[in-house]
């Protein structure tokens, strides 16, 4: 198998733990998408071990180029992010499952074993948001100016600030705005964040770095 993660940490906690199994043998790490397209034409792996959010090229692009060339490898997805937008991404580039890394060791080498066979292997938390999301009202898709002024609405500029930023009057920010709480069913601005980020329409922002 082949390891994907852009911390050295990660990868090594699992070459030490999926190498113990008898019948893994770990081929080869990458740090970026990037690296795992090389490599994975190279080795050719029978399971690559996928994390998401990397640099240069992240794990559900870097899925879908790799069995663009390669379909005969299994994809498993192993990371700390089940937004919504993340899974079905991950899924639609062609995963042959998704896992998140706080899976125990058993689970996650039986997944691996899962996976070699062509099964799908969904952890539960991911099952149960695709479940939710196939079962939810679809809501009218956001244009690319919505986001825009809806990202920065988060960053918690007002609407005179938006209109400077994006070089467009306060009038039309308050338009887009009021467009982005129809089709979000909300009736503010707090209200409109919170639900873009439980959609995964927007990603929360990351905890502070220590001092």
């Amino acid at each position: 198998m082949l390891l994907v993660d852009d911390h050295p940490v990660v990868r090594t906690g699992l070459a030490g733990m999926l190498g113990a199994e008898d019948d893994f043998e770990v081929v080869g790490e990458a740090g970026d998408g990037e690296e795992a397209l090389v490599l994975a034409r190279r080795l050719r792996p029978d399971v690559i071990l996928m994390d998401l959010r990397m640099p240069r090229l992240d794990g559900a692009e870097a899925t879908a180029r790799i069995l663009a060339e390669l379909p005969g490898v299994r994809i498993l997805v192993l990371t700390t992010y089940d937004t919504d937008t993340d899974i079905v991404r991950a899924v639609e580039a062609g995963a042959t499952g998704y896992l998140l890394k706080d899976t125990p060791r058993v689970d996650l080498a039986a997944a691996v074993r899962a996976a070699h066979r062509g099964e799908t292997i969904l952890a539960p938390p991911v099952a149960a948001r695709l479940v939710h999301r196939l079962r939810a009202p679809s809501l009218p898709p956001l244009t690319p100016r919505e986001r825009e002024v809806l990202a920065a609405v988060a960053t918690g500029l007002s609407n005179a600030e938006i209109g400077r930023a994006l070089h467009i009057g306060e009038a039309t920010v308050k338009t887009h705005l009021l467009r982005v709480f129809a089709k979000l069913g909300v009736d503010d601005r707090t209200a409109a964040v919170t639900t873009a980020y439980a959609l995964g329409i927007l990603t929360p922002p990351g905890p502070s770095p220590a001092p």
